[in-house]
């Protein structure tokens, strides 16, 4: 099923490459100019891998976007020297920037669970010019407007962290469970795009390496949230948050603006969680014109 920004993404020339990070094999994914004058570094979703950011990649042919597959996820094998927890995923992050030789050069993207993953990194003392969230995780997730759907996927988890893996696996990738995330999530009524988006699910979300991974990630991302490490945020942030998210309310993505130093808060109006999808054309704004304002910037 052929995506509604295959267009614009055809034109975005893009290199492959892998680097040995904390025992992952990780592999990225390094798109448009080399020699651009913005690089941003993405850590994405839960159960996501780097074809989620494409389409706002898309609407971004200027800047140079480098999307790895986080470890134990797509093509990336899992790690080996930390745990799969938020701490974790934050030294792979750090160390992964590093070895490509862009400490201090390149801004961090963080979305949905990736937007806690950053938020540590930073936190913990990743040099980057600024950092940038979409969809942050803003409230813990037992918190969120969905409790009982939040209880549920909770207890599904633990389900699946008890069955032998080869049941595992076939549980926690059962086609209705996918099917029903994917439509409580997705938010237009677009008969082009939305197909569209469950395809996108149904053919990256159970592309995890193994039960033990996918339930440790899991536990990471509903145990932290980007409220623990607001304070510390100590580069000028971007939070690009959706008016009908069911995970994060709005007024929550306002109290973390106030706790964070220098934070623009940016609310795109009928959207949910997948702004990456239904909205790319908008976010590809409101951090365009975020990166605009930064010092030193035109």
């Amino acid at each position: 099923m052929e995506s509604p920004y295959a267009s614009r993404l055809a034109t975005i020339p893009v290199r492959e490459g892998n680097a040995l990070v904390l025992g992952s094999d990780t592999h990225y994914w390094d798109y448009g100019p080399e020699d651009a004058a913005t690089t941003i570094v993405i850590a994405h979703g839960y159960r996501g891998e780097h074809h989620g950011f494409e389409p706002v990649i898309a609407h971004m042919p200027e800047y140079r976007f480098i999307g790895a597959d986080m470890p134990g996820f797509g093509e990336s094998s899992p790690l080996t020297l930390v745990p799969h927890s938020i701490e974790g995923y934050a030294k792979w992050l750090t160390a992964f920037i590093d070895q490509l030789g862009l400490t201090g050069k390149a801004l961090v993207l963080g979305h949905s669970f990736g937007s806690i993953i950053g938020s540590r990194a930073v936190a913990d003392g990743l040099d980057t010019p600024a950092y940038i969230m979409v969809n942050p995780i803003s409230l813990p997730g037992v918190e969120g407007p969905r409790k009982i759907a939040t209880a549920v996927t909770v207890g599904f988890y633990r389900v699946g962290g008890w069955l032998p893996r080869p049941v595992a696996r076939r549980f926690l990738g059962n086609w209705v469970i996918v099917q029903f995330m994917s439509s409580s999530l997705a938010k237009t009524r677009d008969k082009v795009l939305r197909p569209w988006i469950h395809y996108q699910h149904h053919t990256y979300f159970n592309r995890f390496s193994d039960r033990d991974t996918v339930v440790e990630a899991f536990d990471a991302s509903v145990s932290h949230n980007v409220g623990d490490f607001a304070e510390s945020l100590d580069v000028p942030v971007l939070l690009v948050a959706a008016e009908l998210d069911d995970i994060t309310p709005v007024a929550a993505h306002y109290d973390i603006q106030r706790r964070i130093p220098d934070a623009t808060l940016t609310v795109l109006e009928g959207v949910g969680h997948l702004i990456h999808y239904e909205a790319p054309d908008r976010a590809a704004d409101a951090i365009r014109d975020f990166v605009d304002a930064l010092p030193g910037r035109r």
